[in-house]
């Protein structure tokens, strides 16, 4: 005898609360734990904003930062090195350490900006600056990567305690070669007018922890008119200045 099929009854209409769960909140929260997880451990970008990298980097410009080398650094393996771009937090004393949150700055809410600055002297680096020259382990440092820049347009800084290492202020009075501590990095921006940067001249050098990671190409505008009003392709890597590269042992 044919047995009779029976099927299984229809489900009722699940709840609001579970509709609200399974479609809306468990998918935006698996999505934003996937982007923080992203930009903690894997990939972020960061913004430019001032002048203190000209002629390097422009105001607007947006820089793809991998954050897995910064971890992989903290555990001993690889390290950055002299002439990176790299974001750093700077220390809290700084007068530009804590900034107003755009738009809501008016009500009292801040945040902690990244800056963009270059490795110029790694942990037990000798370092010191006369007149706007930089001298690392006793080696003139060739930075043609910026300094013509500003001396073509008169305004490169040689006087001021920025160009002038016995003065900067975090040294508290102390004079001659200045050796970057243990676990430390001696950064620097590019712009080298009077005041141009804040870094590590004003701040003193930042700890690994400080670092978030290399700046490491400029992803955003894919396009830019140049100096002469000619629009060029903006993707770009950014390497390691030649006059840093000769300081690696091994090389001339």
């Amino acid at each position: 005898m044919q047995q009779p099929i029976v099927s299984n009854p229809p489900a009722g209409k699940p709840s609001l609360a579970r509709y609200l769960w399974q479609e809306w909140l468990r998918p935006t929260g698996e999505a934003l734990l996937l982007a923080l997880l992203n930009t903690t451990f894997a990939f972020t970008t960061v913004g430019v904003v001032g002048t203190s990298d000209l002629p390097n980097l422009h105001p607007g410009e947006r820089l793809v930062v991998p954050k897995y080398q910064t971890w992989l650094h903290r555990f001993g393996i690889g390290s950055f090195k002299r002439g990176d771009l790299v974001v750093v937090k700077p220390p809290l004393t700084d007068p530009y350490a804590i900034q107003p949150l755009p738009l809501l700055g008016q009500f009292g809410v801040n945040f902690r900006p990244f800056f963009i600055k270059r490795i110029v002297a790694l942990p037990g680096d000798r370092i010191r600056m006369e007149q706007g020259q930089l001298f690392v382990n006793g080696v003139a440092v060739d930075e043609s990567h910026t300094v013509p820049y500003w001396r073509s347009l008169g305004q490169l800084d040689t006087i001021s305690d920025r160009a002038n290492s016995d003065a900067w202020p975090f040294r508290q009075g102390q004079t001659g070669e200045y050796v970057v501590p243990a676990g430390m990095y001696f950064v620097m921006g590019d712009n080298r007018s009077y005041g141009g940067s804040e870094d590590s001249r004003a701040f003193g050098p930042v700890s690994l922890d400080q670092i978030g990671g290399k700046a490491s190409f400029v992803l955003w505008p894919p396009f830019r008119r140049d100096e002469n009003g000619k629009w060029r392709i903006n993707w770009r890597i950014m390497g390691t200045p030649e006059g840093f590269r000769v300081l690696e042992p091994g090389r001339p």
